[in-house]
């Protein structure tokens, strides 16, 4: 049903005809070996663009870059990283920046949905907040000398894309409840109080709200090197859900539209959409700006979140 109803009612912004040649550009995707960042690598390829393909696993990553040459005749370049695990974030930038003097567009696209709630990263965090929001603000800090770079020698902005979700009004109260966030008897008493089913749809609400909200700060703090927004992809069919109840899975090819969609939103802030446009804006399905709630745009919950993150990755 999802494809049928795409196929009725395409998009106005198709990649593959409206996307500019983008031969020079520098390209890092995390996520990319799958659903949503496949199809946005593949996008970039056809478009002649270098990419760098992050992504945890290595047989995973090969297997993709080699279904990639065979769809494109490009091959992107392997980057690995655990976005949950702060050392190995740090490993990637550091190799990306031993290859790459600039980075031109940065794809915060990988991330975990509704894990269950006992899963946590390597330093304790949530497994949602802590790989969706903690491990790419992290990857964006240490990346900002090579987005400088890049606007230095183009004197156009960088980009910065960063993958949310409709899923972000599952967020409990304000919006982030920082006592759910990290492993310990704060959060056990938390996750008792809001159950294990509810309890994992609001901490991936939170890590939604999460990505938001750390767009808008890079936005407004790298206004001069950078252009930062987040954005709704639309209901797509991948894998993310692997999590979810059976009952879930079933009902997802009824409404949901095909894996290459998911990255049209992204593709289009990336490459067609003026820096204006979209700087510190939500962007919603299919290339569109859109309005994520007052919870987005409250500025002293992002200096709580943000102090809470720069917190986090002391140290590492």
């Amino acid at each position: 049903m999802g494809a049928i109803l795409a196929r009725m009612f395409p998009p106005a912004f198709l990649p593959e005809r409206d996307m500019p040649d983008l031969t020079g550009k520098i390209a890092i995707v995390t996520g990319g070996n799958a659903g949503i960042g496949y199809h946005t690598v593949k996008q970039l390829l056809l478009k002649n663009a270098t990419v760098y393909l992050a992504a945890r696993s290595p047989e995973r990553a090969v297997a993709a870059i080699r279904q990639l040459e065979a769809e494109t005749r490009h091959s992107a370049i392997f980057l690995q990283i655990d976005l949950a695990d702060l050392r190995s974030v740090r490993r990637t930038a550091e190799e990306f920046l031993s290859k790459e003097s600039k980075l031109d567009l940065l794809f915060n696209n990988g991330g975990v949905m509704i894990s269950p709630p006992d899963m946590l990263t390597a330093q304790g965090h949530d497994l949602q907040f802590g790989t969706n929001v903690i491990g790419h603000f992290f990857l964006t800090e240490l990346l900002l000398p090579a987005l400088s770079a890049s606007h230095r020698a183009s004197q156009i902005p960088a980009r910065v894309i960063h993958t949310s979700s409709a899923g972000h009004i599952f967020a409990p109260g304000r919006g982030i409840e920082f006592a759910s966030l990290k492993g310990g008897p704060g959060r056990d008493a938390w996750l008792k109080a809001a159950g294990n089913f509810k309890g994992s749809w609001k901490l991936y609400g939170e890590s939604k709200l999460g990505n938001i909200i750390v767009s808008n700060h890079f936005a407004k703090k790298h206004s001069d090197v950078l252009v930062s927004c987040a954005l709704h992809p639309g209901a797509i069919r991948t894998d993310l859900v692997r999590h979810a109840p059976l009952w879930i899975r079933l009902l997802e090819p009824l409404y949901k539209s095909p894996a290459p969609m998911g990255a049209y939103t992204q593709l289009w802030g990336a490459t067609v959409a003026t820096p204006s446009q979209i700087t510190a804006q939500y962007l919603i399905p299919f290339g569109k700006v859109g309005d994520a709630g007052p919870r987005a745009a409250d500025v002293k919950l992002e200096a709580e979140v943000v102090a809470y993150i720069r917190e986090q990755i002391v140290g590492y």
